[in-house]
Parts: structure tokens; C-alpha cells; sequence
């Protein structure tokens, strides 16, 4: 429900269809003032269907209008838009309702700029922000609250920064790339050497370079490389909570869900899908399109594209310790059979 004096855009199912190209069953008037899913919306809210699960809540749903395949728009019973993929339609007409407030340009009072630092008359610098010695913030750039820029770092076109971001040292990003709260760019790979009985620190002198239109989830890190870049290419999408090691390189359109971790010199290759909680052993190369199931451990590169898992799937206790006292048999078994 809208707050006193508060704004909400107004767009009806006709202005929609011909904004993102759908196709209108029913009144083309119908008006809405956001989004809501099936089971919640009112009559002045949008739902989508695209999950087949979700189907039977079609049929009750009081959402004014619903974005749809072709084929459930018969069932919706108020205005259907129907989409080629309802839910990348969905996606675009959300993002009319989104209300975020302008970052005010300039430096806020409580912010630090490094002389010899270059930000841009537009950029905008939150409170308690830090940018260090020869870094450049450029045109329209954000750095929210909080946010430490450190030395030799570049923040490209219309970036930004939420709250609580650092970048430690020598990170360059491209245009339009949003990291969440929590992120750290740029701290040191994971190099140690043995040499006689004590840790040896390896340098790391490589950095990290984000491609445009990549966003980085909160509290997630990427290390900056040991002697090359650690690399994400344009339109990698990070949720929260994933490590990525020095060296890496995610190649374009890659997606990896909350909790993954790549350990170093891993290549990764386009338009690829890491579920949630998977982990990449390190030196590796993952070749274009491979998509990688939760919780799934890849020890070895992967040469064709396809789906791929590991692991075993959650059964009942009882279960679970006989299949385990059985798997630990099975070289014994194998050996025993061959003999025969």
C-alpha cells in the first residue's frame, strides 16, 4: 500500500506490451502500480507465471494483470501479456517500478580524497567514504558509505559501490558494474611457500579487472592475482558470498550462485552456470556453457559443455550409513570381481 504523498508510476497492460513488444490478452486498460507474485498481488499489481510449478495459482490469483507463455494465457482469468520468456519480461516491466534515490554528486563532508586522487564532478562520494592515492572515480561513478578505494584503483562509467566496499589496491573496473555491500576486490591471493619448516609469503603483484556490466553480490572477495590479473569478464553476475582465487578468469555472461568458491588460476569460460555452495579446484580450465549443480565439487577441467554434478543426494539417516559402509567396499568388491 502507498505511503501519504507518495509517488507510484501508473502503467497499463497496453503501455507495457508496447514498451517490451508482448502481446495483450484482454483489457488493454487495465492499470497496475507494481509488481506482486500470484499467490499475494491485488487487482492493481503484476504477476508473472514461469515456473510450471506455480501454475495451479493461476487460476485463483487476483493480480490485475499476469505475464505468461502463450499457452497458459486461456487460464489467467484477468489481462494476460504473453512473453517468448515470461520471466525475462517480467524482469524489464519490474524494473519500471524500482525506486532508488539518486546519489547526490560531489564529495560528501565526512569523505577522504587522496590529493593526487582524480573523481569525477558527477561521481558522488558517501559519508566516511576513502579514496586513495591515484585513483580515479569517473563520470556518474557511486561510492557508497563506507567505502574504502585504495591505492591505483579505477572506478569506471556509472559504477557503484553500495556501502562497505573496499578495493584494496590496483582494482580497475569497467562501466556500469555494481558491487553489494561487504564486497573486498583486490586482497592478496593465497601464496604461501614451505621453506625450511615456516610459510613463505609469495607477493602478489597482479590485480583485478571487472568488466563492464558485471555485479558483484555482498560479502563476496576476489583476489587480486599473484603475477597476472584475476579477470572477470563483461556481464559475470556473483551472488553473495563467493570467493574467487588470484588468477581466475570468468569469462563473459557467467552466472555463480551464493557460496561458490574457484580456487586459483581457474579458467572459466562463457555463459556459463555455477550453482550455489559448489567448489573449483584450482588450475583448471571449464570450457563455454557448462552448467555446475549446487553443491557439486569439480576436481578436473571440463572439455564439452553440459550439466554436471557431484555429490550425494540427501536420503534418511538409516539409509545414508549403509550406502556410505558400502561405498567404502566398493574397491575391495571391484578387485574381488575381476579375479573371478
Amino acid at each position: 500500500m502507498s505511503e501519504p504523498g507518495e509517488h507510484r508510476p501508473v502503467y497499463t497492460a497496453g503501455e507495457l506490451a508496447g514498451l517490451f513488444g508482448l502481446t495483450v490478452v484482454g483489457d488493454a486498460s487495465t492499470a497496475v502500480v507494481g509488481v506482486a507474485t500470484l499467490s499475494d498481488a491485488g487487482h492493481d499489481r503484476l504477476a508473472f507465471l514461469s515456473n510450471p510449478k506455480y501454475r495451479a495459482q493461476l487460476a485463483a490469483t487476483r493480480a490485475g494483470i499476469v505475464v505468461l507463455a502463450a499457452p497458459d494465457a486461456e487460464r489467467a482469468p484477468c489481462t494476460a501479456l504473453v512473453a517468448a520468456d515470461p520471466y525475462v519480461a517480467y524482469a524489464r516491466v519490474a524494473a519500471l517500478f524500482e525506486r532508488a534515490t539518486a546519489a547526490p554528486a560531489g564529495v560528501h563532508p565526512t569523505a577522504y580524497v587522496d590529493p593526487s586522487a582524480s573523481v569525477h564532478p558527477s561521481a558522488s562520494i558517501g559519508a566516511h567514504a576513502s579514496i586513495g592515492p591515484r585513483s580515479v572515480v569517473a563520470v556518474d561513478a557511486v561510492i557508497g558509505a563506507g567505502c574504502v578505494v585504495g591505492e591505483d584503483c579505477v572506478v569506471g562509467t556509472a559504477s557503484r559501490l553500495v556501502a562497505r566496499v573496499t578495493l584494496v589496491k590496483r582494482v580497475r573496473l569497467g562501466a556500469r558494474v555494481l558491487i553489494h555491500p561487504g564486497a573486498v576486490l583486490g586482497a592478496d591471493g593465497f601464496g604461501i611457500a614451505m621453506d625450511a619448516g615456516a610459510w613463505l609469503k609469495v607477493p602478489q603483484l597482479g590485480s583485478v579487472v571487472i568488466g563492464d556490466d558485471c555485479e558483484i553480490g555482498a560479502n563476496t572477495t576476489i583476489d587480486r592475482g599473484a603475477i597476472d590479473d584475476t579477470v572477470l569478464e563483461e556481464d559475470v553476475r556473483l551472488d553473495n558470498q563467493i570467493q574467487i582465487g588470484h588468477n581466475v578468469r570468468i569469462g563473459a555472461h557467467t552466472a555463480i550462485a551464493g557460496c561458490a568458491a574457484i580456487a586459483g588460476s581457474t579458467h572459466v569460460g562463457r555463459y556459463c552456470l555455477i550453482g550455489g555452495g559448489a567448489g573449483i579446484v584450482g588450475h583448471l580450465d571449464i570450457c563455454d556453457r557448462v552448467m555446475v549443480t549446487a553443491m557439486s565439487l569439480v576436481t578436473h577441467s571440463i572439455r564439452e559443455p553440459g550439466e554436471y554434478s557431484s555429490g550425494t543426494p540427501l536420503m534418511d539417516n538409516r539409509t545414508w550409513r549403509r550406502n556410505a559402509a558400502r561405498f567404502r567396499q566398493l574397491d575391495r568388491l571391484f578387485r574381488t570381481r575381476g579375479t573371478e
